[in-house]
């Protein structure tokens, strides 16, 4: 496993956004897929001792990911996502909020934006996060970015595994 590869999370409070930047040791095709399955995504998307359980997953324009991060004593706490835009290997853009598990969601979310590029082997991608809401970003922004990180070196293992 490469050891230097770049990693970046910048939050600009006053624009409500943050911006994560992180470069994978595996081709555009499979860091791509782990981010676009929902068997892979199950696999690293949740941060440690927590596990993801996605129920159902539509990648297209206009789907939906409903899926719960789940603690060790079985706690669920569910979030849908939906696909807004789609450009195969090199950009997606979604809309995410949490939801009770009947999915009725709360009043704001959150707009990802995922760029994808790949150099000598090494995948770059840059998420965009905006928060509708300065007070949600406040109050999730901690735990958030622990559990980003951590989530991002559960994909370096799901990739080095995979390669």
């Amino acid at each position: 496993m490469t050891n230097n590869l770049f990693f970046d999370f910048t939050v600009d409070k006053p624009a409500k956004t943050v911006v994560v930047t992180r470069e994978f040791a595996a081709d555009l095709s499979l860091v791509w897929a782990a981010f676009t399955t929902k068997e892979l995504l199950d696999q690293w998307v949740a941060p440690k001792p927590f596990t993801a359980k996605t129920k159902y997953m539509n990648f297209e324009v206009g789907g939906k990911r409903f899926y719960a991060m789940v603690s060790p004593d079985g706690l669920e706490r569910w979030a849908i996502q939906t696909y807004t835009s789609i450009s195969p290997k090199t950009n997606f853009k979604m809309y995410n909020a949490f939801t009770d598990a009947d999915e009725n969601p709360d009043p704001v979310g959150s707009e990802w934006d995922y760029q994808f590029s790949e150099q000598n082997g090494i995948t770059k991608v840059v998420i965009t996060i905006y928060n509708e809401s300065f007070e949600r970003m406040e109050q999730i922004l901690e735990g958030f970015t622990l559990g980003f990180t951590s989530s991002l070196k559960n994909l370096d293992d799901v990739l080095a595994s995979l390669s």
